[in-house]
């Protein structure tokens, strides 16, 4: 190796640094309410929880949707996308999704959920869609409320 090549790199190297997180992009994710269908007792219906990002950048980074249900309701996979997960007792799941999401686009989590054989006919319960990432840059709209309703 010739003597200047160290001498050479070293500037170099040292303007690249350690492996950095990738930039954080300026978007703002929102949660858009939309009720899932009226379901039987003991029957399913699925929870749409729908994202858009309200740009005015695509996300740099991955974000994760949560789906809250309330007492009575159970998620049962399988579900969209395959990257969800369900707590152990089935009452949220989390779906994650890749950077990328472009600005006025949207993303949307598949959450079949099964109601209790013995909940009420009529009976209303509120749950909640919230998105989490680190793109994001308007927390007001990061939460919404569903409502199921046991026909």
């Amino acid at each position: 190796m010739h003597p200047l090549v160290p001498l050479l790199l070293a500037p170099v190297l040292a303007l690249a640094g350690p492996a950095t997180a990738p930039a954080v992009s300026d978007s703002d994710l929102l949660v858009v309410r939309l009720d899932p269908d009226p379901v039987e007792p003991g029957g399913t219906t699925t929870v749409h929880a729908f994202v858009a990002n309200g740009g005015p950048e695509r996300t740099a980074s991955p974000f994760t949707v949560l789906v809250e249900l309330p007492a009575g309701f159970t998620a049962e996979g399988p579900y969209f996308p395959a990257s969800c997960t369900a707590s152990a007792a089935g009452r949220r799941v989390g779906c994650t999704f890749p950077a990328g999401l472009p600005p006025l686009r949207s993303a949307t989590a598949l959450v079949p959920v099964r109601a209790d054989p013995h909940l009420p006919h009529g009976l209303t319960a509120a749950g909640q869609v919230r998105v989490v990432g680190a793109d994001d840059h308007g927390p007001a709209n990061d939460l919404t409320p569903f409502t199921l309703l046991v026909s």
